[in-house]
């Protein structure tokens, strides 16, 4: 079963901090991950630290589930990286940033892992 969410990304502190090393466990942790509510993890049936497939109209990416109460129901946040990058907008409209809020998505529970860095991009070859 797919949960319906709107997906925003945005910068965080532990994403900025790690920037500098984007191959390292440290990038990883900060950046692939979703956030969703309690109840929202609770429908899908699954704890933090377990793996979901985020889809939308541009692309899917494997990423790790996080809770965050602050996030209002059906509203999941991904930090930006390349794992946000493999599920936006990439039509930038002319202003060169592409679309990075109010993305449509569905999220599922899965046993497939969570790509390294190297490898997400290895698939858009």
């Amino acid at each position: 079963m797919a949960l319906k969410i709107t997906l925003i990304t945005g910068r965080t502190i532990n994403q900025g901090v790690s920037i500098e090393n984007k191959t390292g466990q440290d990038y990883l942790k900060a950046t692939a991950c979703c956030e969703l509510n309690s109840k929202n993890i609770g429908i899908l049936g699954r704890e933090p630290g377990s793996n979901v497939r985020v889809k939308t109209d541009y692309g899917e990416v494997v990423v790790t589930l996080k809770e965050n109460e602050g996030n209002p129901d059906s509203i999941g946040f991904i930090p930006m990286g390349p794992w946000a990058n493999a599920v936006v907008d990439p039509d930038t409209r002319g202003c060169g940033m592409p679309g990075f809020k109010g993305i449509p998505a569905d999220v599922e529970v899965t046993d497939d892992k969570v790509l390294l860095m190297k490898e997400l991009i290895a698939g858009y070859k």
